[in-house]
């Protein structure tokens, strides 16, 4: 066979094998750095014609500064950053080797997009980040609230018992308000660690938002413009009341502070329709009708460094002592809870939008968006109290009985369930801690009720990554009071589980 039949044949084995490979591929001037061929999976990656993109130097897709790059790592797969024709920046494993192209010195850069696969592994390392300190959170929750129950509980007594003038009580309201600040730097740390117990109501978004809007006027001040954009036909989601309120105003603090000079602050509601592969920024998402809940500033905005640091927590942009670094974890947590999804969108000097999508029902919403909190009754019935911290325990004791209650109360189950048992007279209301030595609450619960289904059952807990609970707060079944708690809404829920019917169709209340 003559040789430039040879020549022709191994050119087009070559041009095919080049063309159709699955694998981005283009060949650029090792001297000029101008690209002399690429093949279809290149084209398509980066949005180019064939025709257009051999028109392109190397500085086209890298960058001025990085493109001398590519001379040095010849050999060796290393990660680039790539713009494609939209503008849109890729993250891609680069291959560089030198081969003979048209007589010409040349590189054969071999390529593979792993953007979606680094996006994953930071989600991945973003989530096992969160995890670890969720568990630290969880690990010292349930003492750490014991201690906020008993610190908060007695100063509130102290503060009640002591007559307006009296030169104390400014002091018993100092200790009340920082045991307050206290409990809520926990909430949050069980609110972005998902181990906060839910208690979701069907609610109205435009509702809920409508409500704050006078307090969040207050809270952005007059130099920020707040316009809401609510959709009239909004459908309805489930979820929490109280966490909804709280990620709300995370988002329009965190608005506010982005934008010390002034500016526009929108909330806006919308129903959406997700297609299928659609991805928040933080969260996946399953296909289908969702509410959109959106925040936007016109402020200073965030760069993309910010941008992946965000939800990390602890992490702030705010000078000492202005920030925990814990609002938009918390956000994330919140929401992830909630089965929903989180995007962001911002830029440097064009400001931010945070976007929340919760799942849609068909439901109508709930009256209120939050738990009103009456003055309780007071009350003759007999309680017996499960808890295994002797303050906590005397603390509820004394509570009660200033309410009119008779009391019984056991530092463990087995303790609790020889007094239930040697006891004559009707039980109408066992409160019990959940976790507890040598036996949970549930179990406790349920060996009591067998023999007195008279018998009601109020559990509280500190620590709330508690499965049965859980569910059973979702369902609406269960009655729980997250510690820390006052002592009103202590009274004010055990009022309130008296009253209930035995389905346990209760007002839940929490602090």
């Amino acid at each position: 066979m003559p040789a430039k039949r040879l020549l022709r044949d191994s050119e087009r084995r070559f041009r095919l094998l080049f063309m159709d490979h699955p694998q981005p591929m283009w060949i650029f001037d090792l001297e000029t750095e101008e690209i002399l061929e690429v093949n279809k999976a290149a084209a398509s990656l980066y949005g180019f014609g064939r025709g257009e993109f051999c028109s392109l130097h190397l500085r086209d897709i890298v960058g001025e500064e990085e493109s001398g790059r590519l001379m040095v790592e010849r050999g060796s797969a290393s990660l680039w950053v790539h713009r494609t024709k939209a503008g849109n920046l890729i993250e891609v494993n680069t291959a560089i080797h030198e081969i003979k192209y048209g007589g010409r010195k040349a590189g054969l850069a071999v390529l593979m997009d792993v953007t979606e696969r680094r996006r994953l592994e930071e989600q991945l390392r973003q989530a096992q980040k969160m995890e670890a300190v969720g568990m630290l959170a969880g690990g010292i929750a349930h003492d750490f609230n014991n201690l906020l129950t008993i610190i908060t509980g007695y100063s509130q007594l102290i503060f009640n018992s002591l007559p307006p003038g009296d030169p104390n009580r400014h002091s018993a309201e100092q200790i009340v308000k920082a045991s307050e600040r206290a409990g809520e730097l926990t909430r949050q740390l069980l609110a972005f660690s998902r181990r906060q117990v839910l208690q979701p109501k069907v609610l109205d978004l435009n509702l809920l938002v409508k409500t704050l809007a006078a307090m969040l006027r207050r809270l952005i001040g007059e130099h920020i413009d707040l316009r809401l954009v609510l959709n009239p036909e909004l459908s309805r989601v489930s979820a929490s009341p109280g966490q909804l309120e709280q990620v709300l105003m995370n988002l329009v603090v965190n608005a506010r502070d982005a934008m010390p000079e002034g500016g526009t602050l929108t909330i806006q509601t919308e129903n959406a329709n997700l297609k299928e592969g659609f991805n928040g920024q933080r969260l996946a998402i399953k296909p289908g009708r969702h509410v959109m809940l959106a925040v936007s500033d016109t402020g200073h905005g965030m760069d993309a460094e910010t941008r992946a640091r965000l939800f990390e927590p602890f992490f702030t942009t705010k000078n000492a002592g202005k920030g925990t670094g814990l609002g938009l974890s918390t956000v994330l947590g919140i929401v992830k809870q909630s089965g929903g999804s989180l995007d962001v969108w911002s830029e440097p000097g064009k400001g931010a939008t945070m976007r929340i999508y919760l799942p849609a029902i068909d439901q109508l919403a709930t009256a209120e968006t939050e738990v009103v909190k009456r003055a309780a009754a007071r009350g003759n019935e007999t309680i017996l109290v499960v808890e295994d911290d002797e303050m906590v325990r005397r603390l509820v004791r004394q509570t009660l009985e200033q309410e009119g209650y008779r009391l019984m109360d056991a530092p463990e189950p087995v303790e609790a369930q020889r007094i239930a048992d040697s006891f004559k007279g009707p039980i109408q209301l066992l409160i019990t801690d959940v976790v507890m030595p040598n036996s949970s609450g549930r179990d406790l619960a349920a060996q009591i009720v067998d023999r007195r289904p008279e018998t009601k059952v109020l559990y509280m807990s500190g620590y709330a990554d508690l499965a049965l609970v859980n569910r059973g707060a979702e369902q609406g079944n269960i009655a729980f009071l997250q510690k820390p708690f006052t002592p009103a809404t202590l009274a004010q829920q055990v009022r309130e589980v008296l009253a209930s019917d035995r389905d346990g169709k209760v007002q839940r209340a929490g602090n």
